[in-house]
Parts: structure tokens; C-alpha cells; sequence
């Protein structure tokens, strides 16, 4: 008596097929799991055998294997349940054979026979739709499954409702997709008192999809500009959302099987190891930088980081994507995010400040902002310094502009710059290659002059000198500039400037 039960293994969001063969036959009674199975996957069948038992059905007291195919593959993860409770019901006569065999099966069982969720369902519907087959899910993962498209979605319950369905007693209804809660932003550039230049710098960040590096002493701000940068991002893109709704499940953190809508905006504590940062561990998850896909990872108290951690960010920087490569993985998941980041001057916090300074200022200052390498700090395009609101603004009933207000603005720049003679991308500004940025620039002459003149006082390196043009490209976009100005070119070379830090 034997099997064959289709099901699907995870590299990363991609996934890789993978057979589920039983075998029965007589022999000495034991169950033998083979196939690089990891320690979750060997756990199985004692899973299976008591969901089994649960529903009144009992193991054959004969040699049972279970090999899972391709056998030089590692399989990980509780979803292998499923696909071995129904190959082993196929090779027991209990469920036939053609009711299974055009469906991939994914799912973790419970001890009682519940269906019990898992992750990765949205990649896994999306293999089968290439494939032409349908989806066995838990019924807490069929909403998910749903935004594949068009596909045959069984999302039982229990092992029960399964085999009621196939037997012709019970139907099980085709899940509908269903959105995420919308989160809304609880905060407002309206109560956000005085630091007119830094609202300004977020109106640029927000446009262009920039990074951006927040510098200046204790309470003056910088993570309340931080957390009100979400509120000034543009919705999703159909296609943004489904992938990071994709790398959420991959990574076992998609509440509800909705589609999420609004741009990730992770914020990691310093203690952050560079596993949990970029991805990696003893299953290759993803790291806050996937999770922050199309959206945000603010780091705060960024000196306090370790520096190797910092470092590994470079690359993912750069060129959008991080391939996590251990012994047993090499995965390569996708990392677009803006880096905001916020950092005091000095380890006591008021280097500008000659009044509360320590003793040992500014020495302290230039050895705390070591801590961060300089082609770390080269990755910023934006750098600004924070100072303290004054008393007399904290007192101030006046609301400042609203986020709305300013959230149009980015918006309208943002069509803006799509609507450019030749335009071909539909990328932010911050990811313009140096070819676009000659395609779309537009530098004024007398902007040329000023960005030579840069170049020798400021000390830009190649990458700094394409930053400081993305930064001028973006504000111009929110003059409805078709060609960068003088006065815009000066205003991203400000941005550039250091003055705590040097």
C-alpha cells in the first residue's frame, strides 16, 4: 500500500516541490520519517498519529515509511502534517486517491485533529496557481490563500471536516480574501512642536523614499519626527502589498491571513543581533530589513548599535536585496526599505550644548560618532542636526500643518516625478540609478557650477555626490520643477552638512 501527496518546501519566498511518499507493508509495527527531515518534520508522526486516533482511526500495526522528496533537500517546519496524515489515509484506502492528487497540502495538526495554521500559505497558493493545481490550507490560513487568484481552495477546519468534504456529507465553502486592518497613524505633524527645518527634511524623505539620519541631544524630537514619517508614505501598490504580505507569512508574523496595506514601519531595539537584522538563523528567516520591505526601519540610539551589525546594512542599502548564505541555506530576500535613523551627538547627549557638555567635550563627541563607520554614514542621504524646542513653543497652543496637508504634497511630487519625459520606472528617487539621474536631472547651469564648487569644500565621495543629486531631484519635484535649480541643488548640499558630528 503506498502514496504520493503533493506539498512544497521554503527557500525564502520562493518554494521548492516536494513529494510526500508512504509505503506500507508488512513488517515489525514502526513509523520511519526519511528525507532530511528536520526535528519539527520527525515530530510528526507522533502529531499525526494521535490527530488520527482523535477522529477514531488507527495506524495499521505495520512498517510504515514516509519519505519526502527530493531526499537531498532539508524540509523544515510543522506544515509537513497534513501531506503525511493524508498520504497515510490514501494508502490506508481511507480517502481515494484522485480526491488529493491535483492539490498541494500544507498544514499543521493538532493532537485533538484540528488544522492548526502555518506560514508561507500565500507563496505556497501562488506555486499552485503556476501549476495549475488547488490548495489544501487551515481554515485560518484560507483568506490568505485566496489573493493567489483564481485557484481551488479547500480550507477545512479539523481532519473531519476534510473527510466529510471528500466523502460528499459536508461541502466546504471557498474562502474569500480579506484586507488587514487599515493601521492608522495615531500621530500628527500638527502636534509636533517647532523644528521647522526637520519637517521640511520629512517632506523631502517622504517624497524621494530617502534615507535619513536624525542628530541632536535628548528630548528634542527625533523619534516623534520618526514615528510620524508613516503618516506622510503613500499607499501601498497592488503589487507592493502582495509582497510584503508574501515575506510576513514567510516569516510566520501575518495576523488574520489579510492583505496587508499599510507600508511596514519596524523599529528595532540596539540590542538587535545581525540575524534578527538582516535575516538569517537556524531556518534563514527574514530579518527586519525584509520585514521593513517598501517601508520604514528606524533605528534609534544608531551609535549604540554594534558596529558590525550597522556594517551588514551596506549592501542591502545599495542594491535593495539581502542574501542570507549559511551552510545549509543560501536564500536571497528582497530588502527595500528607508533607513531612518536617530543618534545623540555625544554619549552624555548635549555636545552643542557648552552649558551641559561633559568635561571631556568635543573629543567625546568625534569618538561616539566613531562608532559608526564613515561608508555607514555615507549611505545617509540626508543628515541634519535636531537642536531643543524652546520653552516658549512646548507652551504654544497653535497646531503646526497637518500630516494630511503635507502627505498630499509627497503625493503630488511623487506623480510628478513619474510624469517626466522618457520616465520608465516607476522607483522613488532615492533608487535612481546614476544614468537615470543624467536622464532626469535637469541641472541648471549655474547649479553645475555650485555642485563643483561642493565637491572641493565638502569632500563628496562618488556616492555622496549622487545622493546629494537624488535629494535635489526630489525637492525640485515638489516645486513641480522639471529642471533642478540653483536654489534646490544648495538646499540637498545643506542636508549634506554635519555640524555635530564633525
Amino acid at each position: 500500500m503506498q502514496s504520493k501527496i503533493k506539498t512544497v518546501a521554503f527557500r525564502g519566498v520562493e518554494t521548492i516541490d516536494v513529494e510526500v511518499q508512504v509505503h506500507i507493508a508488512n513488517g515489525l509495527p514502526a513509523i520511519a520519517i526519511v528525507g532530511l527531515a528536520d526535528k519539527a518534520v520527525a515530530e510528526s508522526k507522533e502529531r499525526v498519529r494521535a490527530a488520527l486516533s482523535s477522529i477514531g482511526l488507527a495506524l495499521p500495526p505495520k512498517r510504515i515509511a514516509i519519505n519526502l522528496a527530493p531526499s537531498d533537500v532539508v524540509k523544515e517546519g510543522a506544515h509537513f502534517d497534513l501531506p503525511i496524515a493524508l498520504g497515510l489515509l490514501v494508502a490506508m484506502g481511507v480517502v481515494p486517491e484522485d480526491a488529493v492528487q491535483n492539490h498541494l497540502v500544507l498544514g499543521a495538526l493538532s493532537l485533538s485533529g484540528t488544522i492548526e495554521p502555518v506560514s508561507g500559505i500565500l507563496p505556497a497558493a501562488i506555486a499552485a496557481v503556476g501549476k495549475g493545481s488547488g490548495l489544501i490550507c487551515p481554515e485560518g490560513c484560507g483568506p490568505e490563500a485566496a489573493w493567489a487568484g483564481d485557484i481551488d481552495i479547500l480550507a477545512p477546519p479539523d481532519l473531519v471536516s476534510l473527510l466529510n468534504h471528500i466523502r460528499g456529507t459536508q461541502v466546504l465553502s471557498q474562502p474569500t480574501p480579506i484586507l488587514a486592518p487599515h493601521e492608522t497613524s495615531n500621530v500628527d505633524m500638527a502636534n509636533l512642536k517647532g523644528q521647522e527645518t526637520a519637517r521640511r527634511v520629512l517632506e523631502i524623505t517622504a517624497a524621494g523614499g530617502h534615507n535619513l539620519l536624525l542628530v541632536g541631544p535628548p528630548g528634542a524630537g527625533k523619534s516623534m519626527l520618526a514615528a510620524r514619517l508613516s503618516g506622510l508614505l503613500p499607499p501601498l501598490t497592488a503589487s507592493e502589498a502582495l509582497e510584503v504580505t508574501m515575506l510576513h507569512s514567510v516569516a510566520g508574523q501575518l495576523v488574520g491571513g489579510g492583505l496587508i496595506q499599510t507600508r511596514p514601519y519596524r523599529e528595532p531595539h540596539h540590542s538587535a543581533s545581525m540575524p534578527a537584522l538582516v535575516g538569517g538563523g537556524a531556518r534563514a528567516k527574514p530579518g527586519e530589513i525584509s520585514l521593513a520591505h517598501h517601508g520604514v526601519l528606524f533605528l534609534d540610539e544608531l551609535a549604540e548599535f554594534a558596529r558590525p551589525v550597522l556594517d551588514a546594512l551596506r549592501q542591502p542599502l545599495e542594491t535593495g536585496k539581502i542574501v542570507v548564505a549559511r551552510a545549509n541555506h543560501n536564500v536571497s530576500y528582497p530588502a527595500e526599505f528607508q533607513l531612518i535613523a536617530a543618534m545623540n551627538p555625544c554619549r552624555c547627549g548635549y555636545l552643542g550644548d557648552p552649558s551641559r557638555a561633559c568635561s571631556r567635550a568635543p573629543g567625546c563627541g568625534r569618538t561616539y560618532s566613531a562608532r559608526v563607520s564613515g561608508p555607514m554614514m555615507d549611505r545617509f542621504d540626508l543628515i541634519i542636526e535636531v537642536p531643543e524646542v524652546p520653552g516658549n513653543l512646548l507652551l504654544d497652543d497653535q497646531l503646526s500643518e497637518p500630516t494630511a496637508a503635507i502627505a498630499a504634497r509627497v503625493l503630488r511630487a511623487r506623480a510628478f516625478s513619474q510624469t517626466r519625459e522618457g520616465q520608465e520606472t516607476a522607483q522613488v528617487n532615492a533608487r535612481l540609478t546614476p544614468d537615470q539621474i543624467d536622464k532626469f536631472g535637469g541641472l541648471a547651469p549655474d547649479g553645475a557650477q555650485l555642485l563643483r564648487t561642493a565637491l572641493d569644500k565638502q569632500k563628496l565621495s562618488a556616492r555622496g555626490f549622487h545622493k546629494v543629486l537624488r535629494v535635489a531631484r526630489t525637492i525640485a519635484d515638489l516645486d513641480l520643477s522639471a529642471q533642478i535649480a540653483r536654489h534646490h541643488l544648495a538646499e540637498a548640499l545643506a542636508y549634506r552638512a554635519m555640524p555635530l558630528l564633525a
